[in-house]
């Protein structure tokens, strides 16, 4: 029995043993690789899974890649690998690229990916444009008219400005601004209306593409709406703010004559208290005069009867009540 249970144990071991040589030493793979035209040594992948690299992912890469006639060496695929990349999507880049004749090399394929854009969606893109809807764009014409035109902007990718070039929004920007600064310098909006494709061909000349990832192929005017007439509005906001800045200077006008009026009252009043004040030293005066001697009984009399004349006269001058109703 000890024998028997030896002889498992030694199965079991060799089994395992086995198991982990392969995997070591991926045979299989080795093999593959030379049926399929691929050189590459035995002992380097044993070094990839050292190095916690793929073997199967390098080698089918360089067997995809041989059979589309690209010359790759595993070194540059494993280090595209440690960096973080994405092989396959490389690969298919690659072999795309070559068949629609768009130069394309290794380096600049593992660039586009490593700065974090879809370097086989570009590809694809610069085979197949793609067209691009801007969102409304509001402009007033130099006749005061209000206009909103949508516009589509057919673009490729451009593969040398993928890295660090700028992206869609910019794109959509500069077409926005520059279909601002055509529709504004138009001397009326019919015109505009006549002939949209003159908001095309500005835009278009302006070189809008230029920094960008992608290149602009053509741009479209698919819909100008009329909006309000903002000059007219603008007018009426300005005729509107005069009438407030007229009402309020009358409004001061007005109150200075209410403060000038209430002075002018203040004034007289002070004056007929002066006059009464200073009527209240007559009879004073009369008899100090009458103390002194300068004044006689019969200067007082006269002075009695032109006072009474006086009053006689102003009485006879006031119209009575009577004399309004007949009149």
């Amino acid at each position: 029995m000890d024998g028997s249970y030896g002889v498992i144990f030694i199965i079991i071991g060799s089994v395992v043993a086995l198991f982990f040589v392969l995997y070591i030493l991926p045979v299989n793979l080795w093999f593959t690789a030379q049926l399929s035209g691929v050189k590459i040594n035995l002992l380097n992948l044993v070094l990839m899974r050292l190095r916690r690299v793929p073997p199967s992912l390098v080698v089918n890469a360089l067997i995809t890649s041989t059979k589309a006639g690209l010359n790759l060496t595993s070194n540059e695929i494993e280090t595209h690998y440690l960096a973080g990349g994405h092989v396959n999507n490389v690969i298919k880049s690659l072999i795309s690229a070559d068949k629609a004749n768009i130069p394309l090399d290794f380096k600049l394929a593992t660039a586009i990916d490593l700065a974090g854009r879809d370097v086989f969606e570009a590809v694809q893109l610069s085979v197949n444009p793609r067209v691009i809807n801007t969102p409304p764009v509001a402009a007033v014409a130099k006749d005061g008219i209000q206009l909103i035109a949508k516009a589509r902007v057919t673009v490729r990718a451009n593969i040398n400005q993928l890295v660090g070039g700028a992206g869609e929004e910019t794109i959509l920007a500069r077409v926005g601004e520059g279909i601002v600064t055509t529709i504004g310098s138009a001397v009326s909006h019919k015109e505009v209306l006549e002939n949209p494709d003159k908001i095309s061909k500005v835009v278009l000349s302006k070189g809008l593409d230029s920094g960008t990832a992608f290149e602009i192929l053509s741009i479209d005017i698919a819909d100008i709406d009329i909006g309000d007439n903002i000059g007219a509005k603008l007018q009426t906001d300005q005729a509107e703010a005069d009438l407030k800045v007229a009402n309020a200077k009358a409004e001061e006008r007005r109150a200075f004559a209410v403060a000038y009026e209430q002075e002018m009252r203040a004034k007289a009043q002070d004056a007929r208290a002066k006059v009464i004040e200073a009527e209240s030293q007559i009879p004073l005066a009369i008899s100090e005069a009458f103390r002194n001697g300068n004044l006689g009984i019969m200067d007082y009399y006269k002075m009695q009867n032109i006072q009474a004349d006086t009053d006689m006269r102003e009485s006879i001058s006031k119209p009575t009540n009577g004399n309004k109703d007949k009149k």
